[in-house]
């Protein structure tokens, strides 16, 4: 969270605790029931209560959600983990850098490609 806010994200950073609330706020359930439906996720496999291969099976399953680039951005590295990712249709692979400011420039990397260069159909159309 901390590299978000030194990276100057411009564009609003939702984050929550474990597997069960991410499909909650993206699912608009229990007390996200006002949750904006986001442009791009960001998703760890490394989350409690529910492993994040499970929560990325149930957005591409789901959809309302299945067409919202899901970005796995973790330290897990083994070759099962990605292509098990790229399997359940993760839109992309990045291993987090040990190094902060990497990892600063990995985040605005990811900001200005996925919500800046590539083009995705309008609300209405997803």
């Amino acid at each position: 969270q901390e590299a978000f806010k030194d990276g100057k994200m411009l564009n609003k950073l939702h984050v929550v605790e474990d597997g069960m609330e991410a499909l909650d706020f993206l699912k608009r359930e229990g007390k996200y029931t006002d949750a904006p439906r986001p442009e791009l996720i960001l998703l760890d496999l490394n989350l409690p209560r529910k492993y994040g291969r499970s929560v990325l099976a149930e957005i591409k399953a789901d959809r309302d959600l299945k067409r919202i680039p899901v970005v796995i951005l973790t330290t897990s590295r083994p070759e099962e983990d990605i292509l098990r990712s790229y399997d359940l249709n993760a839109n992309c692979y990045i291993t987090k850098p040990v190094d902060l400011i990497q990892f600063i420039d990995v985040v605005k990397f990811i900001e200005e490609f996925w919500l800046t260069i590539v083009k995705f159909p309008t609300e209405g159309e997803r």
